[in-house]
């Protein structure tokens, strides 16, 4: 289960920033953001080895995060890697015409996911069911948590946990390169009442665990900003991803 937070601000010089912790099995191979994919040209993204996509890629002007669904880790025989959802979504000229775009797919040729695509005007969250299309739900200004649940979801003991820390930490100023609140947050490994369930960096449990993090911004006049953990939060430095253009 990963997490994905969003601060959406229309209006703002830095309208959309985004983090996010990559939870996943720990001998499952990837490589670090970048131009992987001659077909998405423009499309930076961390490449997963097994499926070929991304759980996280940026495109000029749009960002995607890809999540599952409860009880559907890992692959499926005869089912798409859910991979190539961010990086059409990254493809796309703005995050309206990616999602008018993915609601048209049959989701049934994906194991259940959830999908958060956003740009400098909104910010929208996707369910994959397994069936039927993908459902969009535009997401208000403000802060925002997804993990396997919907966005918010005080079900998710995660959520329940760490939503209100986000909220009330001093927003990062991509301008300065200060995102030192929500890096913290995001290396968080504490336990609460319900355990490993709400602790936001997962600590190695039986080949599972949180393997990198991703801070990433788009600015109002179109700069873009992603400064990549290539590890758990707080066991190695952030460092700038090379962007095109």
């Amino acid at each position: 289960m990963c997490t994905v937070v969003i601060l959406h601000r229309p209006g703002h010089p830095w309208p959309l920033l985004l983090a996010a912790n990559r939870d996943e099995r720990l001998d499952r191979a990837w490589d670090p953001p970048a131009a992987h994919w001659p077909g998405h040209p423009g499309v930076v993204g961390g490449r997963d080895r097994s499926g070929g996509g991304s759980w996280m890629a940026m495109g000029a002007r749009v960002v995607a995060a890809a999540l599952n669904r409860p009880g559907s880790l890992g692959p499926a025989p005869g089912k798409r890697s859910r991979g190539v959802l961010p990086l059409i979504a990254a493809s796309a000229p703005s995050a309206a015409a990616a999602v008018r775009h993915l609601v048209a797919l049959d989701a049934g040729e994906w194991r259940p996911f959830n999908l958060v695509v956003a740009d400098r005007d909104r910010a929208v969250f996707l369910r994959g069911l397994g069936h039927g299309h993908p459902e969009a739900l535009g997401l208000p200004a403000g802060v925002h948590m997804v993990t396997a649940h919907d966005p918010d979801d005080p079900a998710s003991p995660r959520i329940r946990r760490h939503l209100p820390h986000f909220r009330a930490a001093p927003a990062p100023d991509p301008a300065t390169g200060d995102w030192a609140a929500w890096e913290a947050l995001l290396a968080d490994d504490s336990t609460g009442p319900d355990g490993i369930a709400d602790a936001l960096r997962v600590p190695p449990v039986e080949g599972f665990g949180t393997v990198s993090a991703s801070l990433a911004a788009l600015g109002a006049d179109g700069s873009r900003s992603w400064r990549f953990c290539p590890g758990p939060a707080g066991t190695a430095p952030f460092r700038p991803v090379a962007l095109p253009g």
